[in-house]
């Protein structure tokens, strides 16, 4: 632990101890245990079956699409895929969990270990190593903001696959936490598991933070339930923190609760004690058998796993020298590597400086025009070829950057390609030696007198015979050649 890690107050140092249990729905038309649809959006109870019901004398049939998708995550996220697990049946009570229990998986989870490597802001990186993925059926939906006296059940969630995964206490910090989510996200959208849309809820975190002295043992943890976003996932934490620290140096203690954040204090309140697993009662699911696997299934599976973003970030940067935060930065959205990737494979064996080129004007130009939109890469005016044929009209000299910019802004409002608004408008560049000198001769001889401070020492003004010459031609003069041309014409 670095120095820097720690908390440091007027009572002397501390240091926050974080664990995250994140749930992850998988991506799958039918339910874990029932063949009702999982689309979002659907009228309340609509997508609700005998068996999300929990009517008497259903039986579950487990969904092995689901279990394939379960394998895979595991594998992406380097765990041991487990040969053999177990359901359970986790006993609570609520409203919307119709059965009365929940079936998850507790002793013998799909998924042990695995882990995922995290860079910080400095640079430095650290492994958050998992504790286990289990699979589980979740539960509905309580809503009560449509009557002031009354609440109301949807069970369309009833059921949905969630992919329950489990870190061990690795995370001393919000930022720590907040990038290691990120991580997840990307690397569950790039396998295609889970669609990591946190509004919709696809994706929600249980946050357990304790508070101790360097060197103590650990203190009790609070966990702060499903929470849907990284920025309130951030604030939960850093409210725990400050709350716990206070409890400790007023010399009280702190209680092992469940607690949930209110997004409009920006505050953790007291939502029940923290059960623990007996307290959940577990026991064998008696309806359903243990899930066996085989090594070929798995195997199968594994070759279906494509290039993560680590993978990725390595490659663009040992393939094309890219540096490794525009690397990182590409391949961190699956949509975003694909985008690019589209454009490379649209060129003609791609050279290093191109491929730079584009990533700058993808990371730049692109993205300014995305977020001012609102718009995401996928549903972008601008497709992945018509911007690689744009960097290499500026690579051939046919236009120049200052004139592909106009040209990309034409590009967003009109969906033309950038050869034909260059054509349409004129815009190529001029890079006739002989046609570029005589504007720059003209320049000089209606500035003279600034031709005679620039010979007396005012190299600045070198920039001004540029600016006039450009402001002549409109721009389409080649800078290279006018450069040239003007230095040699003030050094006579």
């Amino acid at each position: 632990m670095s120095e820097e890690e720690y908390i440091e107050t007027a009572t002397g140092k501390w240091e926050a101890v974080i664990g995250l249990e994140v749930h992850a729905q998988v991506i799958s038309e039918s339910k874990l245990f029932s063949s009702s649809s999982t689309k979002f959006g659907a009228a309340p109870n609509e997508n609700v079956s005998f068996v999300d019901a929990a009517l008497p004398g259903v039986l579950p049939v487990l969904n092995s699409f689901c279990v394939d998708q379960a394998i895979k995550t595991g594998l992406g996220l380097n765990g041991t895929v487990n040969l053999v697990s177990r359901f359970d049946r986790k006993n609570y009570f609520y409203a919307d969990l119709p059965q009365g229990y929940q079936i998850s998986q507790y002793k013998y989870p799909i998924i042990s270990g695995g882990y995922i490597d995290i860079e910080k802001a400095d640079g430095s990186v650290r492994r958050v190593n998992l504790e286990r993925i289990h699979i589980e059926q979740d539960a509905g939906k309580s809503i009560h903001d449509q009557s002031p006296t009354k609440s109301f059940i949807d069970l369309n969630r009833a059921g949905i696959t969630l992919m329950e995964i489990v870190t061990k206490p690795d995370m001393r910090s919000a930022e720590e936490v907040t990038v290691f989510l990120q991580k997840l996200r990307a690397i569950l959208r790039y396998l295609k598991t889970c669609d990591g849309n946190m509004e919709e809820g696809s994706m929600r975190a249980d946050v357990n933070v304790s508070i101790h002295c360097p060197g103590e043992e650990y203190g009790t943890r609070a966990e702060v339930k499903n929470v849907n976003s990284f920025k309130f996932i951030a604030a939960a934490i850093d409210f725990e923190i400050e709350r716990q620290i206070g409890i400790l140096e007023s010399g009280g203690t702190v209680d092992q609760e469940t607690r949930l954040f209110d997004t409009a204090s920006g505050q953790t309140r007291v939502m029940r004690s923290k059960e623990d697993a007996q307290d959940y009662r577990y026991f064998p699911e008696p309806d359903l058998p243990p899930l066996v696997l085989t090594e070929e299934r798995i195997e199968g599976i594994r070759k279906t796993i494509p290039e993560l973003p680590d993978a990725k970030t390595a490659r663009l940067q040992r393939e094309f020298d890219l540096p490794h935060y525009d690397a990182a930065l590409i391949s961190a959205e699956s949509e975003t590597a694909d985008y690019y990737e589209r454009a490379l494979d649209s060129v003609k064996s791609p050279t290093k400086d191109f491929a730079k080129m584009l990533a700058n004007w993808m990371l730049g130009e692109l993205f300014s025009c995305l977020n001012k939109s609102g718009k995401s890469i996928s549903e972008s005016n601008i497709s992945a070829e018509n911007l690689a044929e744009l960097v290499n009209l500026i690579k051939t000299d046919v236009i120049s950057g200052k004139i592909a910019k106009e040209v990309l802004e034409l590009m967003w409002d009109s969906g033309k390609s950038p050869a034909q608004i260059v054509e349409e408008k004129g815009l190529k560049q001029i890079t006739s030696v002989d046609a570029i000198e005589e504007v720059a001769k003209q320049v000089l001889a209606e500035n003279t007198d600034k031709v005679a401070e620039y010979k007396s020492g005012k190299d600045k003004l070198f920039g001004f015979f540029v600016g006039q010459t450009m402001k002549k031609t409109e721009g389409k003069a080649n800078p290279k050649i006018l450069n040239e041309i003007l230095r040699k014409l003030l050094e006579n």
